[in-house]
């Protein structure tokens, strides 16, 4: 009788101790399902579709078309026939064993890309057999879809996701598309999205079963935002057009605003030769050509001595300083004679009588050498005008990054005091060891972009935005840093003069052969040397062909920066091209028919193969 009762206290205490155990789990327990780690539960991206990108004008730049990707999850493939399977994909056997090896590396459980991008021919077949080859699926997604032939540096391109963002970013699962270089890289969280989930159950076979608690933990995806970037196709268009057969950079800014307008690199690429199956293979080419290097963006990245278009700047410094007046006058002999050892830099600007007005028209280097060299020796030792000079010249945005809203850049150099006591330890420097600093030359580098910002400041009288990429819009906002002036240290009152000197270059001065009809520019044109080591000998090349300007000289509506590598002198190619993209932009069309002609014939292809041996690796665009 005892053993009865005790056996029913066993049973009913069994039950008591589960009831309350289950109790304390579901209603106490801080622990909650996690169904990211239920081996029963296969999850299921749904991508969403990446925002468009359209120019200023709302032309179309990029919009998507469908893509196909074949998943794998490697736990779940079991025995197939597995040169059926290759045929279908149009693979080598050897290419299935070791995609499936390293997807089973990045995980056995989690879905990877096995092959990107099918081709809509391929995917009808494939899907049809599919269901025969267990642990494999397909993946719709959208790819880009270029309504341009221009703009690729500024576009940019996606592509799958590295390690490295993979360690860094939760979100990112491998196979995934990112934006690389350009728009699609710097503003990848807007245009992208967010990405939907459906987790699917299993039964202990591994078949799909149906969604979890009838959907209750899917999400749906987000879609990317539509951008509305600055630049004007038709202009960017334009500007390619006239740098074929050349090499280097042209930028064109809105002064009011800070909106880039173009950003032309010379050589380019079609964007559309970075989408598909076929990227990786025009990606390699692209980027074994260090020859033309077209993945190079010039008007962001190339540094170069800015020649002539710096008088500018040393002008304003000198006059900020007060060291002289607009109207002073020098006489220049054709040369500007310093030093001990009556050292001499020589000038090309017919000599003569010589004021600020008239040294910039004619691009006299005596008076600015004067002017850079009073300017450092008012100050009580080299070091100390050094780095007041270097400040004026950095307050317009050089020797430092701009702060625009692209991905990469470069940031020039403009030297100071200490740079100078550094390089020259046991010298007693002076202005007369570096006077190459007053015509854009000896250490001076700056970036095509840079010298677009700083005309942009001069037909300011002052101030400047940073340069970006991004329009603001109803739907999105733009950093509030592109809306604050950036004041330079210069006074106003000083840039009139300046200005009437760059207005007279297109009057009387280097560049009085390209006007236009209708447009007050103002401009100044530039030659950098070029040298390079040709069998270890340094060695001059032809001259760089700079030119910087404005439009019009009252309410400018344009600023812009040209470089054109082993150009000769500046107004020859940069100068053409500036006042061609002026004449574009502000009229809409083009009536300097026979420059325009002149510019998009002309190749300059064999002075950049002169100190080359070999042919650049080329590729069908």
């Amino acid at each position: 009788m005892i053993r009865k009762y005790i056996l029913g206290v066993l049973i009913l205490g069994t039950g008591l101790l589960y009831i309350s155990k289950l109790f304390v789990l579901q209603i106490y327990s801080n622990e909650s399902y996690d169904i990211e780690n239920d081996n029963a539960v296969r999850k299921e991206f749904n991508y969403p579709k990446r925002g468009y990108i359209y120019d200023r004008n709302g032309v179309l730049l990029v919009a998507n078309e469908a893509s196909y990707d074949v998943m794998v999850i490697p736990r779940e493939v079991t025995e197939m026939d597995t040169i059926e399977f290759c045929q279908l994909l149009k693979i080598e056997k050897h290419k299935f064993f070791t995609t499936l090896e390293k997807a089973r590396r990045y995980s056995p459980r989690l879905p990877s890309v096995f092959l990107a991008q099918l081709a809509k021919e391929d995917y009808a077949k494939l899907a049809e057999q599919l269901h025969k080859y267990s642990g494999f699926y397909i993946q719709k997604r959208d790819t880009r879809d270029y309504k341009t032939e221009y703009a690729s540096n500024v576009l940019g391109y996606i592509a799958q996701v590295n390690n490295a963002v993979l360690n860094e970013d939760s979100y990112y699962h491998l196979g995934d598309l990112i934006g690389k270089q350009g728009i699609e890289k710097s503003y990848e969280k807007l245009l992208r999205g967010r990405k939907g989930v459906n987790y699917i159950q299993k039964d202990r076979f591994n078949r799909n079963i149906g969604p979890v608690k009838n959907g209750l933990y899917d999400t749906l995806p987000l879609p990317g935002k539509d951008l509305t970037i600055t630049i004007d196709i038709d202009l960017q268009a334009y500007g390619e057009q006239l740098m074929v057969n050349k090499r280097g950079g042209i930028v064109a800014i809105d002064p009011k605003t800070g909106e880039v307008l173009t950003l032309v690199s010379a050589p380019s690429y079609k964007p559309s030769l970075l989408v598909g199956r076929e990227r990786s293979i025009n990606y390699s080419a692209l980027n074994k050509d260090t020859v033309n290097r077209p993945l190079f963006d010039r008007g962001l990245l190339q540094m170069f001595p800015p020649g002539s278009p710096f008088k500018t700047l040393t002008g304003l410094a000198g006059l900020q300083e007060g060291v002289y007046d607009p109207n002073q006058v020098i006489i220049c002999s054709g040369a500007y004679y310093y030093g001990r050892n009556n050292r001499r830099m020589i000038c090309h600007c017919g000599g003569g009588k010589r004021n600020l007005k008239s040294a910039i028209a004619n691009s006299c280097n005596s008076y600015f050498a004067d002017l850079y060299r009073k300017t450092i020796e008012k100050y009580p030792n080299a070091a100390d005008g050094m780095n007041v000079w270097s400040g004026h010249i950095k307050s317009f945005g050089l020797g430092n990054f701009l702060g625009y809203d692209l991905p990469i850049g470069k940031k020039g150099l403009i030297p100071d005091g200490d740079y100078y006591n550094k390089t020259y330890p046991n010298f007693r420097w002076g202005a007369t060891t570096n006077l190459s600093n007053a015509i854009g030359q000896g250490e001076i580098l700056a970036t095509p972009i840079q010298m677009a910002n700083w005309a942009a400041a001069i037909a300011n009288r002052g101030h400047y935005y940073k340069p970006h990429i991004l329009k603001p819009d109803d739907h999105y906002a733009i950093d509030p840093e592109f809306l604050v002036q950036q004041k330079t240290s210069i006074d106003p009152k000083y840039f009139d003069p300046v200005i009437d000197g760059m207005a007279e270059v297109f009057t009387s001065g280097t560049a009085y052969f390209l006007n236009v009809p209708g447009i007050e520019i103002c401009g100044k044109t530039g030659t950098a040397e070029n040298y390079t080591k040709i069998n270890g000998v340094r060695t001059q090349l032809t001259d760089h062909s700079i030119f910087m300007a404005f439009a019009p000289k009252e309410d400018p509506q344009i600023a812009i920066a040209v470089f054109v590598e082993n150009g000769y002198y500046g107004a020859r190619w940069a100068g053409r091209i500036s006042s061609l993209m002026i004449e574009k932009y502000i009229k809409g069309n083009v009536t300097l028919k026979a420059m325009e002609a002149l510019v998009l014939k002309k190749s300059l292809e064999d002075e950049y193969h002169k100190p080359i041996s070999g042919k650049p690796f080329k590729i069908n665009q």
